[in-house]
């Protein structure tokens, strides 16, 4: 079952910039996952850049009422800047060494830590196609309530 969106419900304008030019490392990222699976929630890592209107439009919808509710109970989320895919780009290899460019990528693990959308993780990158509640419909479809 899929919670519906309010109708009021709308990303704001401009769209967040959720991604600070920060250097991750792979160890951070494994902590990140060891420490949301501790929480008995789902990880979520999302790779992007402030300058990608497709990721600044996921935020958005990650920022509605209904979606943070449902975040905040079953994930966490960690943003993960490629700036102009010259940092953190070779962090992709954790999940699939032969992803090289394209964001926003989206990976939603179980709370075992295995990656449920692998082969959809480059879906986000078409955002803007999408209304909010397809994107959180995308997201629902991957996250088990608590």
């Amino acid at each position: 079952m899929n919670i519906s969106l309010n109708l009021n419900e709308n990303p704001s304008n401009p769209h967040p910039e959720p991604f600070l030019g920060i250097k991750v490392s792979l160890a951070e990222i494994q902590e990140f996952i060891e420490q949301t699976i501790k929480l008995n929630k789902q990880p979520i890592i999302i790779f992007g850049a402030n300058w990608c209107p497709d990721a600044r439009l996921l935020e958005g919808v990650l920022l509605l009422p209904s979606v943070k509710k449902f975040l905040k109970t079953n994930a966490c989320v960690l943003h993960i800047d490629v700036g102009n895919y010259e940092i953190n780009t070779e962090l992709f290899n954790f999940f699939d060494e032969n992803i090289k460019e394209g964001i926003p990528r989206i990976f939603i693990m179980d709370r075992q830590g295995r990656v449920l959308n692998l082969h959809e993780n480059d879906k986000m990158r078409k955002a803007r196609e999408l209304t909010s509640q397809d994107i959180f419909n995308y997201l629902q479809q991957f996250i088990v309530a608590a």
